[in-house]
């Protein structure tokens, strides 16, 4: 099993909002403009050029870190059941991995949360590919000693996780929380690509054992 990290994992609510704040935009605005580059399947980062044209965000990761403001996430970060997850998955004898479009940085503060808890930890940084390029699912392969077909992606959007996973011949969860799964839930992909569509990642370790008889 293969987790991504954004609203799989980890809940970027307040990530988003120290966002809002360093482009000096009230939070509720940043995040409804958020919701409507979802629900037109734009790019996420386009929120940004809406309040900044020609904003990058990597060059204002850096002087956010400069100024003192680097990206970050801990423990309190996580969803509530992102931890008793992976212990009940481990415990049911699975390999697990970690693996989205995240910086350098991040896989750090991923590796210290999760040392011990996982077989790997690979970041679209780590890799030069990230989501939905089929690459970064071919280093997903690559680095998981299994068939495509017996992985299991599992990620809370129809765009980056699931359609190029289910490509690469993967299965899926589809996990429902966050802004992109909110909004493509109903959706007719979202429906059916899934091979499990969860409410919480506690339903996987039961879902998993039926589906393997």
């Amino acid at each position: 099993m293969v987790f991504d990290v954004g609203e799989c994992l980890v809940d970027e609510t307040r990530e988003y909002g120290t966002w809002a704040d360093w482009l000096g935009v009230p939070r509720h605005t940043f995040h409804s403009m958020f919701g409507a580059v979802i629900a037109q399947g734009r790019d996420y980062r386009e929120v940004f050029q809406e309040f900044q044209p020609g904003f990058d965000l990597y060059d204002e990761r850096e002087k956010r870190a400069a100024a003192g403001q680097p990206e970050w996430f801990g423990e309190e970060d996580l969803y509530a059941d992102a931890r008793p997850a992976l212990h009940q998955l481990r415990a049911d004898g699975l390999w697990l991995g970690i693996a989205g479009n995240q910086t350098v940085r991040a896989g750090k503060l991923l590796r210290e949360l999760f040392t011990g808890d996982v077989d790997l930890i690979g970041t679209s940084d780590d890799w030069g590919a990230s989501k939905p390029d089929p690459l970064f699912f071919e280093r997903v392969a690559e680095v998981t000693p299994f068939a495509n077909d017996e992985i299991l992606y599992v990620g809370d959007r129809v765009d980056n996780d699931l359609r190029p996973a289910v490509a690469a011949g993967m299965h899926t969860a589809l996990v429902h929380r966050g802004p992109w799964a909110t909004i493509q839930w109903r959706t007719e992909e979202a429906e059916k690509l899934p091979t499990f569509r969860v409410e919480s990642l506690l339903e996987l370790s039961g879902l998993i054992i039926t589906f393997n008889g």
